[in-house]
């Protein structure tokens, strides 16, 4: 029996469990929203809720938790830069979770999980700019 045991197992060993959520935060602090399977997204929010608390904290041991968790140092720095002042008033709740449908291929619930009150021109941008630069670098060999 599984009790008191919190948390999905998602076929994995721990730490790769641990090294996904990380990556998957990461990757949803820099998107500020994300497609995923439903049972992923919904214990991602409970890792980037607690990522975003210990961001509001502020302090030194806090930037050293999250960094050594995040294993990202831009998103570490974003973390605490732009998302710790945006939800310094809200006490929780800074992720949504929003049914998408079925994916293609297994017939898998989706799920979109993105932050409360997001900056949607972040979502892509850096996927444009290296568009961007790619097509003016194949403009400037022609």
């Amino acid at each position: 029996m599984r009790h008191k045991k919190l948390g999905r197992r998602f076929s994995r060993d721990s730490g790769h469990r641990q090294a996904m959520f990380s990556n998957m935060a990461a990757a949803l602090i820099r998107h500020e929203q994300i497609v995923t399977t439903l049972a992923k997204a919904k214990d991602l929010k409970r890792v980037i809720d607690k990522y975003i608390t210990l961001a509001k904290r502020g302090d030194l041991n806090s930037r050293r938790l999250a960094a050594s968790r995040l294993r990202d140092e831009d998103m570490a720095k974003k973390l605490f830069d732009t998302l710790a002042p945006r939800y310094k008033n809200r006490s929780g709740g800074y992720s949504r979770v929003l049914k998408a449908g079925f994916r293609y291929g297994d017939s898998a619930p989706r799920a979109v999980i993105e932050l409360v009150d997001r900056d949607t021109s972040v979502k892509g941008k850096e996927d444009r700019e290296r568009h961007e630069a790619a097509v003016a670098a194949a403009q400037s060999e022609s």
